[in-house]
């Protein structure tokens, strides 16, 4: 069973018991409660599986209360929550190593754990992108809470114009770096292990580029290849990148001449692709499919001296 099911399910069977308690403790309280899954863990992404089960995959549901109800009323309504049943559809939460995950919490909990509320452009650079894509994650059943829900679409919204372009260019040198120059004179150099490193640069950088271009967070790195999966199904660009990054583990691990050409094939399929999307979307219009030639028509399109004057290659958010 799929988390996001279970806590849906649980949630139908017991929720008006919380609701019922938030009445009691003060009317009108329950329609100011948010109430869903979302946050950190596979099961919020959709992403999870019978290997998932091993821990915190419980049966339970977060609730999100302001900041001012909360203080009034969080702890007694997590006292009502915490005498919901533990077991259910064959899970238990004796499973549950993060607690912090389920259960009633305010909304500067919720999103302080995870991003902070950005308030500026400097505020968005430093947030990582997996922590953006934990904190829009899962399914809201009830959203009563005007804070979450303000907070939840400020960050859907995706980022800042100029937050947006500085990673596109950092994103670009990365992959100019590592897969059109480095992996290849690393395999030239018969250097197997600065090439698997170069690779996986390269990877990382190109998945990210993708979502960018998508606006859509990456999610922790584990699952960032089943998010451009998912991005496939409706982005022509991330159904090419998908599957030419299937094909590069093994090119190059090839011997000699043949990987060599393999794994420049493959990489300069990807970025003359990002090239083209880059000058689809407005942010170059440089010719060239040398993804570091982009990086001025990039980075002159920002109009914050602070990120302009960053490093093209800087992202302390990536992680």
């Amino acid at each position: 069973m799929k988390g996001l099911i279970l806590a849906e399910k649980y949630y139908n069977e017991f929720g008006s018991r919380i609701l019922s308690a938030a009445e009691t403790l003060c009317p009108g309280l329950s329609s100011r409660l948010s109430i869903g899954l979302s946050g950190e863990g596979s099961q919020c992404l959709g992403y999870d599986d019978t290997l998932s089960w091993d821990h915190d995959f419980a049966p339970g549901f977060c609730v999100w209360m302001s900041d001012e109800d909360y203080a009034a009323y969080g702890s007694a309504l997590q006292a009502a929550y915490d005498e919901l049943p533990s077991e259910f559809c064959g899970f238990s939460r004796q499973n549950i190593l993060a607690p912090h995950r389920l259960g009633v919490m305010s909304v500067s909990d919720f999103f302080g754990s995870l991003t902070g509320i950005p308030e500026t452009d400097e505020d968005w650079i430093f947030i990582p992108e997996d922590a953006l894509a934990a904190a829009v994650s899962g399914r809201v059943w009830q959203d009563g809470c005007e804070e979450f829900r303000s907070i939840r679409n400020q960050l859907n919204a995706f980022y800042p114009e100029d937050v947006l372009r500085k990673k596109l260019a950092a994103r670009a040198a990365v992959m100019a770096q590592a897969g059109q120059y480095n992996l290849l004179r690393m395999m030239k150099r018969t250097d197997r292990i600065a090439a698997m490193q170069a690779a996986a640069r390269f990877t990382e950088a190109a998945i990210s580029m993708v979502h960018l271009l998508s606006r859509k967070y990456t999610p922790f790195y584990k699952w960032a290849y089943r998010s451009l999966q998912e991005l496939a199904e409706t982005s022509a660009l991330a159904q090419l990148v998908s599957a030419e990054l299937a094909e590069l583990p093994e090119a190059y691990i090839l011997p000699g001449k043949e990987g060599i050409e393999k794994t420049f094939d493959i990489t300069e399929s990807i970025c003359r692709s990002v090239s083209d999307e880059l000058r689809s979307q407005g942010f170059s219009k440089t010719e060239s499919n040398f993804l570091q030639d982009h990086l001025d028509d990039i980075m002159n399109g920002i109009l914050s001296p602070q990120i302009r004057a960053m490093h093209p290659m800087a992202d302390p958010a990536f992680r």
